[in-house]
């Protein structure tokens, strides 16, 4: 009988939790990073001494802060990046979330490589999903108003302003994109949205009840914001550096929310899932499904 692969997750948020979880149909599946209080879903295993060694290493989103430890935040103990290796099987494949240089050094040495699983585009159009209907939750909890008749500025035209200006465009929001290329400018127009380009931006401010960031570069400094009216809510969609002056912001008295990791924190089962399909996806491409 064939023996079966063996998973180990290691850190992250609730999102890896969910990942073991949808990939127990695939394999043994351990979880390591989640102290007691944490409660592990039926058919995951607590990684300990006694567990086999891994053909499958899957690392967090980011997999690692500081180049040292892995991002664990349910851990009370740090996990050393440079300990990971003496768990792994021969062959076995290591996958990880925005991978950085010193994760990739550390796996190097011992002659394997790390996929970027975060990379994948698949991946990135499910991830817009849970961001933008986390964005709605943010607009709905924190302005006293419907999003009927909202006038509504998304800077950028990627994945996630696409699925965001659907849903408030179907909610009846009156949605701009501003953006820079040409053809996202059409894209937004067919969508039932007006469309700026980028360098007109200033002249939006002064009528916009909501700004919807999701370009990571500061284009919402203080003179930017001093042009915003003053019950305007501001929330950054962007990964860092994220696209607003947040100092500035407070001193103006503007409401903003960098709004960080929002597929873990809204829809970590939706998340987790999206990650063990494109996990698949990558083990079905090199043969080891």
């Amino acid at each position: 009988m064939k023996k079966q692969p063996v998973f180990l997750i290691v850190g992250g948020d609730l999102r890896q939790l969910y990942t073991a979880k949808a990939l127990c149909d695939d394999g043994v599946v351990y979880v390591l990073g989640f102290d007691a209080h944490v409660a592990v879903p039926e058919g995951v295993r607590r990684w300990d001494t006694t567990a086999e060694q891994a053909d499958y290493l899957i690392l967090p989103m980011p997999c690692t802060t500081d180049g040292v430890l892995v991002h664990a935040p349910f851990a009370s103990q740090g996990i050393s990046l440079s300990g990971l290796p003496q768990l792994l099987s021969r062959d076995a494949l290591v996958l990880g979330g925005r991978v950085c240089a010193a994760t990739r050094a550390v796996f190097a040495d011992c002659g394997v490589s790390v996929t970027d699983y975060y990379a994948r585009e698949e991946l990135s159009v499910l991830n817009a999903v849970p961001t933008a209907e986390g964005a709605l939750q943010l607009i709905l909890e924190e302005l006293p108003t419907t999003v009927f008749g909202l006038r509504c500025l998304i800077t950028g035209f990627g994945r996630i302003a696409k699925v965001l200006s659907k849903i408030l465009v179907a909610m009846g929001a009156d949605v701009t994109i501003t953006a820079r290329k040409p053809e996202d400018l059409v894209w937004a127009e067919l969508c039932g949205c007006k469309a700026v380009p980028i360098a007109q931006l200033e002249h939006l401010l002064g009528e916009t009840d909501l700004i919807c960031n999701t370009v990571p570069a500061l284009l919402f400094a203080q003179e930017q914001l001093r042009l915003l009216p003053p019950d305007a809510l501001v929330i950054d969609l962007a990964s860092k550096p994220g696209g607003v002056d947040f100092d500035a912001a407070q001193q103006l008295g503007i409401k903003t929310i960098w709004a960080l990791s929002l597929p873990g924190k809204v829809a970590p089962i939706s998340a987790g899932e999206s990650i063990a399909a494109t996990i698949r996806n990558i083990l079905r491409e090199r043969g080891r499904e």
